[in-house]
């Protein structure tokens, strides 16, 4: 078997404010709590583990996700309230970038994390 990433610990100032957030953006539920996680499965099976902490360092993920949703999820963030940004260093805000032939953007969550959907792969091509 290949190695695959299994899960991550997301802390979060409030785990059910912040899976919730995610799970709606990305058209995702927000599974069972297990012992101190609130579970968010992504489609090819990773899961994010929300759990309240309070050693709060802020986090990066990358959604991979297709073209035909990136406009649904899109008009969710700016639906949501939620700041959002073409580049990593923040730079852009208001605007969504199209590196490497797809589109992307950069978004915070309610809890200070820094999230991100893109169209291709990053350094990839489509």
């Amino acid at each position: 078997m290949p190695i695959q990433l299994d899960h991550i610990i997301v802390p979060a100032k409030d785990k059910r404010e912040s899976a919730e957030f995610l799970a709606r953006i990305l058209g995702l539920d927000v599974g069972a709590q297990v012992g101190p996680f609130l579970p968010v499965r992504t489609g090819n099976g990773v899961t994010l583990d929300f759990m309240d902490s309070d050693d709060f360092r802020w986090h990066h993920c990358a959604f991979l996700v297709p073209d035909e949703e990136f406009d649904a999820i899109f008009t969710r963030i700016k639906e949501s309230g939620a700041h959002y940004y073409a580049n990593p260093d923040g730079s852009g805000e208001g605007e969504i970038n199209t590196r490497d032939g797809g589109r992307g953007v950069y978004f915070s969550d309610p809890g200070g994390h820094a999230m991100e959907v893109l169209t291709v792969p990053y350094g990839g091509s489509p």
